[in-house]
């Protein structure tokens, strides 16, 4: 019941991860159920046939809210299956032994990456470069093809069953840097498709593995409820958190955990993989709250930009009420001498009549 309750919190976490960031969910789940002892083919299948259910919630849940665009979606996930399909295979046949470091390697890569993306390839760099800027960047954009897009969904199904996790670092890093779509849309699609590469992939590992399969129900069970119950928070809150703190802390976090194992033998207690997954849950509550203030410093910054652009538009009709202003009291001067005048007209009446 523990280790179901472990797994539970690990696939509500690595949702939430990955609703926000469009990545992380398999490399995450993986590397806590490498951690607690199981082979790197049964990790890797068990979070996959959990991902039928999370990515199947999780398309649905960016479907209803606009962000899935289907032909990308054709173009890309089945191309993937097919790619996840031979990896899973691959992996099936290899001895534990043998796998363990190269899947643990790979996902310290892919840790890595997130950390070098987060720091590096920030959005907050995007948004200080001016119009003209994103406009030549925008014109470097290479197209997204069909055959472009069957290329990287074969490559990342491949890499993502074999591996225990990469879909999503892989092809949402690759098409937020080359698709014209806003990034909502792209993770949106890329977790609608990558349903088709859990199925392909599951259908590899009941192949290859066998019987050995029917044992891996606790941890889907556990990946399956956390992750289904994370998905339509994970999908609201892809536009309402900050990517760039949250992908450099889960990286920092996979980087510490896969090297750890590697360091000691792939030997790690179970205390540390609470103690990770309490980090991991604190990491995601830290960056849904910091979200909010991103949210509002984004509404802060757009509503100033109009009230300047309104301001702007103004300026003309403001300058002339400043120089109406700026003339009444010329006007009001004028007043001064004519009321001087009718007094004096007065007194020269007065003593004219007292002349006569």
């Amino acid at each position: 019941m523990r280790k179901i309750l472990l797994f539970a919190i690990a696939g509500l976490a690595a949702q939430l991860v990955d609703g926000a960031l469009g990545m992380a969910f398999g490399v995450t789940a993986t590397t806590v159920l490498l951690i607690t002892g199981i082979g790197p083919a049964a990790a890797s299948a068990a979070v996959h046939i959990a991902e039928v259910g999370t990515t199947a919630a999780s398309g649905t849940a960016h479907w209803k809210l606009g962000n899935v665009h289907w032909p990308t979606v054709l173009s890309l996930g089945v191309p993937g299956a097919i790619g996840a399909f031979l990896g899973a295979t691959v992996l099936s046949k290899i001895s534990t032994a043998a796998a363990e470091p190269v899947v643990t390697s790979f996902l310290l890569l892919l840790g890595l990456w997130l950390l070098f993306r987060s720091i590096f390839l920030s959005s907050a760099r995007q948004a200080s470069k001016t119009k003209e800027e994103k406009q030549r960047d925008t014109a470097r954009r290479a197209p997204r093809t069909r055959i472009g897009l069957g290329v990287l969904g074969i490559t990342s199904g491949f890499l993502d069953a074999s591996g225990g996790g990469g879909w999503g670092p892989m092809t949402t890093s690759t098409l937020l840097t080359v698709a014209k779509t806003q990034p909502r849309k792209v993770i949106g699609t890329v977790s609608a498709s990558e349903f088709l590469v859990s199925v392909a992939a599951s259908a590899g590992f009941i192949f290859g593995l066998g019987p050995q399969f029917l044992s891996l129900w606790q941890p889907v069970a556990g990946l399956l409820v956390g992750g289904v119950i994370a998905a339509p928070i994970a999908a609201w809150a892809v536009s309402r958190i900050n990517p760039t703190v949250l992908g450099g802390l889960v990286g920092l976090l996979l980087v510490l955990l896969n090297s750890s194992r590697l360091v000691t033998g792939g030997t790690v207690s179970l205390r540390a993989v609470e103690i990770g997954l309490a980090i991991l849950a604190v990491i995601v509550l830290w960056g849904l709250w910091r979200g909010k203030a991103w949210t509002r410093a984004k509404s802060a910054a757009k509503g100033s930009a109009e009230a300047e652009t309104e301001d702007d538009g103004a300026t003309p009709a403001a300058s002339a009420d400043a120089e109406g202003s700026a003339e009444a009291p010329v006007g009001q001067q004028g007043v001064v001498p004519d009321a001087d005048c009718h007094a004096d007209q007065r007194y020269s009446r007065v003593h004219a009549g007292g002349r006569r």
